[in-house]
């Protein structure tokens, strides 16, 4: 049996990386905030109700996954908010720490709690995979909240990866751009560019993160995707522009 935990799983991409997983005989456990959503998107998963940013409930979540199933072999991170599009002397503190909470300390939290039981468990190791996103490498007008938390999660990415040499435990990163979600739906009424403009922005398949996931979590552990990114192909993050 392989054990599976998808944060974020109630929509998007944490719905269609569930689902993807579950379909390759992975067993599932669903956490997030939302129980109703958690069973529609799979009804005979495991679902943890629990929001990422409070340590009690993120605690309490891997406490129940372990005496249900005994271990975790992958965490998918994927947890995750933005604020809105607002100049950044506009944004308001509890604005910026909602982000940060949900985006860096929620991953924390559940990368922690994952970390600890992959390195008990016996067999022990598993996988770490953080959902980042193409803001860990360059931001989007008044995107300071999301993207100061996306560059901050290749840093837990790299530490992950590092420490968890010694127990098996492999941690990569996927950096994903305009997959077509409820949170991605603006790109497709057009969204304000570098230069100013407005423009719309080709968007693609969530099923094609679904697969690029079900592909990094298939590796032995042996082997490590450090870094993927994948991404509507016309979109203006490549070239100048």
């Amino acid at each position: 049996m392989r054990v599976a935990l998808v944060t974020g799983a109630g929509s998007g991409i944490g719905r269609a990386v569930a689902r993807a997983l579950a379909r390759e005989g992975w067993t599932l456990a669903l956490l997030g905030r939302r129980e109703a959503a958690l069973r529609e998107t799979l009804p005979d998963a495991l679902a943890l109700p629990a929001d990422v940013t409070d340590e009690a409930q993120v605690d309490a979540a891997f406490a129940t996954l372990r005496r249900h199933f005994g271990r975790l072999d992958l965490l998918f991170n994927n947890a995750g908010i933005a604020a809105p599009p607002v100049a950044v002397d506009e944004l308001t503190v509890a604005q910026w720490r909602a982000v940060v909470d949900t985006n860096l300390t929620g991953s924390f939290l559940c990368a922690r709690a994952a970390f600890a039981l992959m390195k008990a468990q016996s067999p022990r190791g598993g996988r770490i995979i953080n959902n980042g996103s193409i803001s860990a490498h360059a931001p989007r007008p008044f995107s300071a909240p999301y993207t100061s938390t996306k560059h901050a999660i290749t840093g837990l990415t790299k530490s992950l990866s590092l420490d968890g040499r010694a127990h098996d435990i492999a941690c990569g990163q996927i950096d994903i751009g305009n997959a077509a979600t409820e949170m991605a739906a603006p790109m497709q009424q057009g969204v304000r560019q570098a230069n100013g403009q407005i423009a719309v922005e080709p968007t693609m398949d969530v099923e094609d993160v679904a697969r690029a996931v079900v592909y990094m979590a298939s590796l032995p552990l042996s082997a490590n995707v450090q870094s993927m990114t994948v991404m509507a192909r016309d979109m203006p993050f490549v070239g100048r522009g």
